[in-house]
Protein backbone atom coordinates (compact mmCIF):
# COMPACT_ATOMS: atom_id res chain seq x y z
CA UNK A 1 0.00 0.00 0.00
CA UNK A 2 0.94 3.12 -0.40
CA UNK A 3 -0.41 6.83 -0.36
CA UNK A 4 0.48 10.03 0.28
CA UNK A 5 -1.35 13.74 -0.29
CA UNK A 6 0.48 15.62 -3.21
CA UNK A 7 -0.74 18.90 -4.60
CA UNK A 8 -1.01 18.49 -8.28
CA UNK A 9 -0.79 21.38 -10.63
CA UNK A 10 -4.59 21.87 -11.11
CA UNK A 11 -4.64 22.78 -7.50
CA UNK A 12 -6.58 19.27 -6.88
CA UNK A 13 -5.26 16.73 -4.38
CA UNK A 14 -3.67 13.60 -5.17
CA UNK A 15 -3.53 10.46 -3.29
CA UNK A 16 -0.89 8.22 -3.70
CA UNK A 17 -1.65 4.89 -3.27
CA UNK A 18 -1.43 1.34 -4.29
CA UNK A 19 -2.35 -2.61 -4.65
CA UNK A 20 -6.29 -3.16 -4.13
CA UNK A 21 -8.95 -1.70 -2.03
CA UNK A 22 -9.45 -4.59 0.62
CA UNK A 23 -12.21 -6.20 2.10
CA UNK A 24 -12.07 -3.82 5.33
CA UNK A 25 -8.62 -2.73 4.22
CA UNK A 26 -6.81 -1.50 1.30
CA UNK A 27 -3.86 -2.37 -0.24
CA UNK A 28 -1.90 1.10 -1.24
CA UNK A 29 0.64 1.36 -3.60
CA UNK A 30 3.55 3.56 -5.22
CA UNK A 31 1.24 6.16 -7.31
CA UNK A 32 1.71 9.49 -9.43
CA UNK A 33 -0.24 10.92 -12.16
CA UNK A 34 0.54 10.40 -15.66
CA UNK A 35 -0.13 13.06 -18.69
CA UNK A 36 -2.93 11.90 -21.19
CA UNK A 37 -2.42 11.29 -24.40
CA UNK A 38 -3.65 13.54 -26.92
CA UNK A 39 -6.58 11.78 -28.90
CA UNK A 40 -8.52 12.59 -32.24
CA UNK A 41 -11.33 14.64 -30.48
CA UNK A 42 -13.76 13.98 -33.41
CA UNK A 43 -13.52 10.47 -32.59
CA UNK A 44 -13.63 10.74 -28.67
CA UNK A 45 -16.88 12.86 -29.37
CA UNK A 46 -18.48 10.45 -31.39
CA UNK A 47 -17.77 7.64 -28.50
CA UNK A 48 -19.05 9.90 -25.85
CA UNK A 49 -21.96 10.53 -27.83
CA UNK A 50 -22.83 6.52 -28.15
CA UNK A 51 -22.13 6.42 -24.13
CA UNK A 52 -24.48 9.31 -24.11
CA UNK A 53 -26.97 7.43 -26.34
CA UNK A 54 -26.72 4.09 -24.34
CA UNK A 55 -27.13 6.16 -21.08
CA UNK A 56 -30.67 7.35 -22.24
CA UNK A 57 -32.01 4.40 -23.65
CA UNK A 58 -31.14 2.60 -20.11
CA UNK A 59 -32.78 4.90 -18.01
CA UNK A 60 -35.77 5.38 -20.11
CA UNK A 61 -36.02 1.52 -20.96
CA UNK A 62 -34.82 -0.66 -18.70
CA UNK A 63 -37.38 -2.90 -16.77
CA UNK A 64 -37.06 -1.36 -13.73
CA UNK A 65 -36.90 1.73 -12.31
CA UNK A 66 -33.32 2.86 -11.67
CA UNK A 67 -30.95 5.57 -9.67
CA UNK A 68 -28.98 8.00 -12.05
CA UNK A 69 -26.30 8.10 -9.37
CA UNK A 70 -25.53 4.51 -9.07
CA UNK A 71 -25.55 3.89 -13.11
CA UNK A 72 -23.46 6.78 -13.58
CA UNK A 73 -20.91 5.34 -10.83
CA UNK A 74 -21.15 2.01 -12.04
CA UNK A 75 -20.42 2.82 -15.62
CA UNK A 76 -16.82 4.81 -14.59
CA UNK A 77 -16.09 2.00 -12.36
CA UNK A 78 -16.18 -0.48 -14.90
CA UNK A 79 -14.41 2.16 -17.46
CA UNK A 80 -11.32 2.06 -14.46
CA UNK A 81 -11.65 -1.61 -13.50
CA UNK A 82 -11.32 -2.73 -17.18
CA UNK A 83 -8.13 -1.41 -17.24
CA UNK A 84 -6.22 -2.96 -14.83
CA UNK A 85 -7.44 -5.05 -11.62
CA UNK A 86 -5.95 -2.10 -9.36
CA UNK A 87 -7.88 0.89 -11.36
CA UNK A 88 -11.20 1.77 -9.66
CA UNK A 89 -13.97 4.12 -8.60
CA UNK A 90 -14.00 5.22 -5.37
CA UNK A 91 -17.44 6.34 -3.91
CA UNK A 92 -17.34 9.41 -1.18
CA UNK A 93 -17.70 7.03 1.59
CA UNK A 94 -14.97 4.46 -0.05
CA UNK A 95 -12.70 7.28 -0.12
CA UNK A 96 -13.04 8.46 3.43
CA UNK A 97 -12.25 4.87 4.47
CA UNK A 98 -8.95 4.86 2.52
CA UNK A 99 -7.71 7.73 4.20
CA UNK A 100 -8.86 6.49 7.74
CA UNK A 101 -7.17 3.23 6.76
CA UNK A 102 -3.58 5.00 6.31
CA UNK A 103 -3.88 7.08 9.55
CA UNK A 104 -3.92 2.76 10.92
CA UNK A 105 -7.25 2.66 12.34
CA UNK A 106 -10.45 1.32 9.99
CA UNK A 107 -12.79 -0.85 10.79
CA UNK A 108 -13.65 -4.51 9.69
CA UNK A 109 -12.37 -7.52 9.09
CA UNK A 110 -8.45 -7.26 8.32
CA UNK A 111 -8.24 -8.85 5.03
CA UNK A 112 -5.96 -7.13 2.29
CA UNK A 113 -7.46 -8.44 -0.96
CA UNK A 114 -7.08 -7.85 -4.48
CA UNK A 115 -10.03 -9.18 -7.84
CA UNK A 116 -9.10 -12.39 -9.61
CA UNK A 117 -11.00 -14.48 -11.82
CA UNK A 118 -13.78 -12.77 -10.87
CA UNK A 119 -13.18 -13.88 -7.17
CA UNK A 120 -12.13 -12.01 -4.51
CA UNK A 121 -8.27 -13.13 -4.04
CA UNK A 122 -6.76 -12.46 0.10
CA UNK A 123 -3.46 -10.99 -0.31
CA UNK A 124 -3.27 -10.96 3.13
CA UNK A 125 -4.73 -10.92 6.96
CA UNK A 126 -3.50 -8.75 8.87
CA UNK A 127 -2.14 -9.35 12.61
CA UNK A 128 -4.33 -9.59 15.34
CA UNK A 129 -7.41 -9.02 13.29
CA UNK A 130 -10.69 -10.86 13.13
CA UNK A 131 -9.50 -12.58 9.86
CA UNK A 132 -5.99 -13.46 10.81
CA UNK A 133 -7.86 -15.18 13.87
CA UNK A 134 -9.68 -17.00 11.60
CA UNK A 135 -7.21 -18.91 9.66
CA UNK A 136 -7.38 -16.65 6.62
CA UNK A 137 -4.34 -17.46 4.35
CA UNK A 138 -2.62 -15.64 1.39
CA UNK A 139 -3.85 -17.12 -1.58
CA UNK A 140 -7.52 -17.55 -0.12
CA UNK A 141 -10.81 -17.13 -3.09
CA UNK A 142 -13.39 -15.40 -1.34
CA UNK A 143 -16.84 -16.89 -3.55
CA UNK A 144 -19.55 -16.07 -1.08
CA UNK A 145 -20.43 -13.35 1.07
CA UNK A 146 -23.53 -14.01 3.23
CA UNK A 147 -24.37 -16.76 0.91
CA UNK A 148 -24.22 -14.70 -2.46
CA UNK A 149 -21.62 -15.23 -4.80
CA UNK A 150 -19.38 -12.60 -5.98
CA UNK A 151 -18.81 -13.06 -9.18
CA UNK A 152 -20.55 -10.51 -11.28
CA UNK A 153 -19.25 -8.02 -8.46
CA UNK A 154 -16.71 -5.25 -8.93
CA UNK A 155 -13.80 -5.43 -6.32
CA UNK A 156 -15.35 -1.93 -4.55
CA UNK A 157 -19.10 -3.93 -4.40
CA UNK A 158 -17.61 -6.99 -2.78
CA UNK A 159 -15.88 -4.56 -0.42
CA UNK A 160 -18.61 -2.84 0.23
CA UNK A 161 -20.47 -6.08 1.32
CA UNK A 162 -17.78 -7.10 3.47
CA UNK A 163 -18.19 -3.62 5.41
CA UNK A 164 -20.85 -3.12 8.22
CA UNK A 165 -21.31 -2.42 12.41
CA UNK A 166 -18.83 -3.11 14.22
CA UNK A 167 -19.92 -6.45 16.43
CA UNK A 168 -22.07 -7.74 13.46
CA UNK A 169 -21.28 -11.13 12.04
CA UNK A 170 -20.35 -12.02 8.50
CA UNK A 171 -20.01 -15.34 6.81
CA UNK A 172 -18.03 -15.68 3.83
CA UNK A 173 -17.38 -19.03 1.93
CA UNK A 174 -13.25 -19.70 1.14
CA UNK A 175 -12.05 -21.78 -1.88
CA UNK A 176 -8.20 -22.44 -0.96
CA UNK A 177 -6.03 -24.78 -2.94
CA UNK A 178 -6.54 -28.62 -2.46
CA UNK A 179 -10.00 -28.01 -0.13
CA UNK A 180 -13.22 -28.56 -0.38
CA UNK A 181 -14.90 -24.71 0.08
CA UNK A 182 -16.05 -23.80 3.86
CA UNK A 183 -17.24 -21.43 5.24
CA UNK A 184 -15.89 -18.50 7.86
CA UNK A 185 -18.30 -16.73 10.03
CA UNK A 186 -16.18 -13.42 11.20
CA UNK A 187 -17.06 -11.21 13.62
CA UNK A 188 -16.48 -7.45 11.97
CA UNK A 189 -14.64 -4.97 14.19
CA UNK A 190 -12.42 -1.71 14.61
CA UNK A 191 -9.01 -2.49 13.30
CA UNK A 192 -6.17 -1.12 14.64
CA UNK A 193 -3.08 -1.12 13.50
CA UNK A 194 0.30 -1.64 15.32
CA UNK A 195 2.38 -1.54 12.65
CA UNK A 196 5.82 -2.21 13.93
CA UNK A 197 6.84 -5.37 16.83
CA UNK A 198 9.93 -6.39 17.92
CA UNK A 199 11.66 -8.42 20.76
CA UNK A 200 14.80 -10.16 21.07
CA UNK A 201 15.64 -13.68 20.53
CA UNK A 202 18.98 -14.28 22.34
CA UNK A 203 21.58 -12.31 20.45
CA UNK A 204 19.32 -11.47 17.75
CA UNK A 205 16.87 -8.62 17.24
CA UNK A 206 13.36 -8.99 15.68
CA UNK A 207 11.07 -6.61 13.76
CA UNK A 208 8.10 -7.33 12.47
CA UNK A 209 6.22 -4.60 10.13
CA UNK A 210 2.95 -5.77 9.32
CA UNK A 211 1.65 -2.97 7.32
CA UNK A 212 2.80 0.76 6.10
CA UNK A 213 1.11 3.27 7.76
CA UNK A 214 1.96 6.88 8.88
CA UNK A 215 3.56 5.60 12.39
CA UNK A 216 5.89 2.92 10.98
CA UNK A 217 8.78 5.09 10.13
CA UNK A 218 8.68 6.34 13.62
CA UNK A 219 7.93 3.25 15.13
CA UNK A 220 10.67 1.51 13.90
CA UNK A 221 13.21 4.10 15.15
CA UNK A 222 11.79 3.62 18.47
CA UNK A 223 12.12 -0.62 18.29
CA UNK A 224 15.72 -0.51 16.75
CA UNK A 225 16.73 1.67 19.89
CA UNK A 226 14.83 -0.40 22.06
CA UNK A 227 16.62 -3.42 20.77
CA UNK A 228 20.02 -1.82 20.79
CA UNK A 229 19.80 -1.39 23.97
CA UNK A 230 18.83 -4.59 24.80
CA UNK A 231 21.73 -6.54 23.01
CA UNK A 232 24.72 -4.43 23.19
CA UNK A 233 27.53 -5.16 21.63
CA UNK A 234 26.79 -8.68 21.82
CA UNK A 235 23.93 -8.58 18.88
CA UNK A 236 24.73 -11.00 15.77
CA UNK A 237 21.84 -8.89 13.47
CA UNK A 238 18.50 -8.01 13.18
CA UNK A 239 15.49 -9.88 11.00
CA UNK A 240 12.99 -7.85 9.89
CA UNK A 241 9.86 -9.77 8.92
CA UNK A 242 8.21 -8.50 6.09
CA UNK A 243 5.63 -11.79 5.49
CA UNK A 244 2.14 -11.06 4.63
CA UNK A 245 2.32 -7.38 4.55
CA UNK A 246 0.41 -5.90 2.36
CA UNK A 247 2.15 -2.82 1.40
CA UNK A 248 1.07 0.52 2.50
CA UNK A 249 2.32 4.41 2.39
CA UNK A 250 5.07 4.73 -0.47
CA UNK A 251 7.17 7.31 2.34
CA UNK A 252 6.89 5.12 4.89
CA UNK A 253 8.41 2.46 2.42
CA UNK A 254 11.06 4.81 1.26
CA UNK A 255 12.16 5.59 5.09
CA UNK A 256 12.27 2.14 6.38
CA UNK A 257 14.43 1.23 3.54
CA UNK A 258 16.57 4.37 4.14
CA UNK A 259 16.81 3.49 8.14
CA UNK A 260 19.08 0.85 7.19
CA UNK A 261 21.06 2.30 3.73
CA UNK A 262 24.27 5.01 4.41
CA UNK A 263 23.32 6.16 0.60
CA UNK A 264 22.04 5.11 -2.71
CA UNK A 265 18.93 4.58 -4.87
CA UNK A 266 15.47 2.82 -2.74
CA UNK A 267 12.77 3.16 -5.67
CA UNK A 268 12.29 4.85 -9.20
CA UNK A 269 8.76 5.30 -10.91
CA UNK A 270 8.91 5.84 -14.25
CA UNK A 271 5.17 6.52 -15.74
CA UNK A 272 4.30 7.52 -19.26
CA UNK A 273 5.18 11.16 -19.30
CA UNK A 274 9.29 11.27 -18.53
CA UNK A 275 8.10 14.50 -16.55
CA UNK A 276 6.79 12.48 -14.00
CA UNK A 277 9.92 9.77 -13.43
CA UNK A 278 10.32 10.10 -9.53
CA UNK A 279 13.71 8.58 -8.00
CA UNK A 280 14.30 8.02 -4.08
CA UNK A 281 17.48 8.12 -2.43
CA UNK A 282 18.89 7.35 0.45
CA UNK A 283 20.41 9.60 3.21
CA UNK A 284 23.35 8.63 5.86
CA UNK A 285 22.31 6.57 8.87
CA UNK A 286 22.13 3.23 9.86
CA UNK A 287 19.91 2.35 12.67
CA UNK A 288 21.14 -1.34 12.28
CA UNK A 289 25.03 0.02 13.01
CA UNK A 290 26.03 -2.23 10.10
CA UNK A 291 25.00 -5.01 11.95
CA UNK A 292 23.63 -7.68 9.27
CA UNK A 293 20.37 -8.10 8.50
CA UNK A 294 17.85 -10.80 7.16
CA UNK A 295 15.08 -9.54 5.41
CA UNK A 296 11.76 -12.28 5.53
CA UNK A 297 9.15 -12.50 2.56
CA UNK A 298 6.62 -14.73 0.99
CA UNK A 299 3.71 -14.47 -0.84
CA UNK A 300 1.56 -11.93 1.27
CA UNK A 301 4.65 -9.29 0.67
CA UNK A 302 3.64 -6.70 -1.33
CA UNK A 303 3.68 -3.14 -2.87
CA UNK A 304 5.71 -1.63 -0.51
CA UNK A 305 6.80 -4.46 1.33
CA UNK A 306 8.67 -5.15 -2.26
CA UNK A 307 10.01 -2.46 -2.27
CA UNK A 308 12.08 -2.47 0.82
CA UNK A 309 12.99 -5.89 0.19
CA UNK A 310 14.54 -4.91 -3.39
CA UNK A 311 15.91 -2.04 -2.11
CA UNK A 312 17.94 -3.67 0.73
CA UNK A 313 18.55 -6.83 -1.95
CA UNK A 314 20.09 -4.87 -4.85
CA UNK A 315 22.40 -2.68 -2.47
CA UNK A 316 23.80 -5.98 -1.12
CA UNK A 317 22.47 -4.69 2.94
CA UNK A 318 20.41 -7.80 3.41
CA UNK A 319 20.00 -11.27 3.00
CA UNK A 320 16.09 -11.84 1.52
CA UNK A 321 14.74 -15.48 2.78
CA UNK A 322 11.93 -16.96 2.44
CA UNK A 323 9.59 -17.23 -0.76
CA UNK A 324 9.03 -15.16 -3.85
CA UNK A 325 6.78 -12.27 -3.30
CA UNK A 326 3.07 -11.19 -4.54
CA UNK A 327 4.74 -8.95 -7.41
CA UNK A 328 2.63 -5.83 -7.34
CA UNK A 329 4.95 -3.37 -9.40
CA UNK A 330 2.29 -1.47 -10.39
CA UNK A 331 1.95 2.55 -9.23
CA UNK A 332 -1.78 3.98 -8.77
CA UNK A 333 -2.41 7.39 -8.17
CA UNK A 334 -5.80 8.55 -6.17
CA UNK A 335 -7.23 11.38 -7.52
CA UNK A 336 -10.23 13.18 -5.53
CA UNK A 337 -13.64 14.12 -7.82
CA UNK A 338 -14.55 17.26 -5.84
CA UNK A 339 -17.89 15.86 -4.54
CA UNK A 340 -18.11 12.91 -6.37
CA UNK A 341 -15.40 10.45 -3.88
CA UNK A 342 -11.88 9.41 -5.76
CA UNK A 343 -10.40 7.52 -8.77
CA UNK A 344 -7.98 5.09 -8.00
CA UNK A 345 -5.97 4.93 -12.03
CA UNK A 346 -2.62 3.01 -12.43
CA UNK A 347 -0.21 5.86 -13.94
CA UNK A 348 2.81 3.95 -13.23
CA UNK A 349 5.44 1.09 -12.64
CA UNK A 350 8.34 1.14 -9.80
CA UNK A 351 11.69 -0.32 -10.15
CA UNK A 352 14.27 -1.60 -7.75
CA UNK A 353 17.81 0.29 -7.53
CA UNK A 354 18.88 -2.42 -10.08
CA UNK A 355 16.23 -0.73 -12.49
CA UNK A 356 14.19 -4.54 -12.67
CA UNK A 357 10.36 -4.31 -12.19
CA UNK A 358 9.07 -7.28 -10.28
CA UNK A 359 5.38 -6.62 -11.81
CA UNK A 360 3.71 -10.10 -11.84
CA UNK A 361 7.34 -11.27 -11.21
CA UNK A 362 8.38 -10.43 -7.10
CA UNK A 363 11.16 -10.31 -5.14
CA UNK A 364 13.22 -14.16 -5.99
CA UNK A 365 14.94 -14.47 -1.64
CA UNK A 366 18.36 -14.86 -2.13
CA UNK A 367 18.21 -18.15 0.17
CA UNK A 368 14.81 -19.52 -0.93
CA UNK A 369 12.96 -21.54 2.52
CA UNK A 370 9.21 -22.89 2.25
CA UNK A 371 6.73 -22.51 4.99
CA UNK A 372 7.21 -26.17 6.76
CA UNK A 373 6.55 -27.06 10.10
CA UNK A 374 9.52 -27.60 12.60
CA UNK A 375 8.80 -31.53 14.91
CA UNK A 376 11.82 -32.22 17.59
CA UNK A 377 12.35 -35.86 16.84
CA UNK A 378 13.41 -37.93 20.29
CA UNK A 379 16.84 -39.58 19.40
CA UNK A 380 14.95 -43.58 19.95
CA UNK A 381 17.22 -44.95 22.38
CA UNK A 382 20.29 -43.41 20.32
CA UNK A 383 23.96 -43.93 22.60
CA UNK A 384 27.34 -41.51 22.74
CA UNK A 385 29.90 -42.12 23.80
CA UNK A 386 29.18 -41.33 27.89
CA UNK A 387 26.98 -44.34 27.42
CA UNK A 388 29.42 -47.25 26.87
CA UNK A 389 30.59 -48.83 29.88
CA UNK A 390 33.89 -47.53 30.94
CA UNK A 391 34.07 -44.91 28.76
CA UNK A 392 37.06 -42.50 29.96
CA UNK A 393 35.45 -39.53 32.16
CA UNK A 394 36.17 -35.92 31.07
CA UNK A 395 39.04 -34.64 32.92
CA UNK A 396 37.27 -31.36 33.34
CA UNK A 397 34.42 -33.18 34.87
CA UNK A 398 31.71 -31.48 32.44
CA UNK A 399 28.45 -32.75 32.54
CA UNK A 400 27.70 -33.29 28.91
CA UNK A 401 23.82 -33.80 29.38
CA UNK A 402 23.38 -30.39 31.06
CA UNK A 403 24.20 -28.09 28.18
CA UNK A 404 21.97 -30.06 25.52
CA UNK A 405 18.87 -30.13 28.32
CA UNK A 406 18.98 -26.58 28.65
CA UNK A 407 19.58 -25.41 24.71
CA UNK A 408 16.39 -28.01 24.07
CA UNK A 409 14.32 -26.43 26.69
CA UNK A 410 15.01 -23.03 25.22
CA UNK A 411 14.08 -23.86 22.21
CA UNK A 412 10.66 -25.15 22.73
CA UNK A 413 9.79 -22.01 24.40
CA UNK A 414 10.72 -19.89 21.56
CA UNK A 415 8.21 -18.75 18.18
CA UNK A 416 11.47 -20.16 16.31
CA UNK A 417 10.90 -23.34 17.54
CA UNK A 418 7.42 -23.73 15.05
CA UNK A 419 8.68 -21.24 12.57
CA UNK A 420 10.76 -22.41 10.16
CA UNK A 421 11.62 -19.74 8.12
CA UNK A 422 12.56 -17.85 10.87
CA UNK A 423 14.19 -20.21 12.44
CA UNK A 424 16.56 -20.58 9.30
CA UNK A 425 17.04 -16.26 9.25
CA UNK A 426 18.52 -16.88 13.05
CA UNK A 427 20.99 -19.57 12.33
CA UNK A 428 21.98 -17.68 9.31
CA UNK A 429 22.79 -14.60 11.55
CA UNK A 430 24.35 -16.82 14.18
CA UNK A 431 26.45 -18.57 11.77
CA UNK A 432 27.66 -15.14 10.08
CA UNK A 433 28.40 -13.62 13.83
CA UNK A 434 30.18 -16.72 14.91
CA UNK A 435 32.67 -16.23 11.54
CA UNK A 436 33.22 -12.65 12.15
CA UNK A 437 34.27 -13.41 15.79
CA UNK A 438 36.74 -15.93 14.75
CA UNK A 439 37.75 -13.92 12.17
CA UNK A 440 38.85 -11.28 14.72
CA UNK A 441 40.69 -13.47 16.88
Amino acid sequence: MMSFWKRATTGRRRWVTGLATVAVAATLSVTWMAAAAPTDRSETYRQLNLFGDVFERVRANYVDQIDVKDLIEAAINGMLTSLDPHSSYLNAESFQDMQVQTRGEFGGLGIEVTMEGGLIKVVSPIDGTPAFKAGLKPGDYISHIDGDAILGLTLSEAVDRMRGPVDSDITITIRRAGEEPFDVTLQRAVIKLRSVRSRVFDDVGYVRITTFNEQTGTSLETAMATLRDKLGSKGAGYVIDLRNNPGGLLTQAIAVSDAFLERGEIVSTRGRDPKDHTRANARPGDLAEGKPLVVLINGGSASASEIVAGALQDHNRAVVLGTRSFGKGSVQTVMQLRGHGAMRLTTARYYTPSGASIQAKGITPDIVVPLARIENLEPNGQRREADLRGALANPEGADADTGEAAQTEGANKSPANTDFQLARALDLLRGLHVFERRAEN
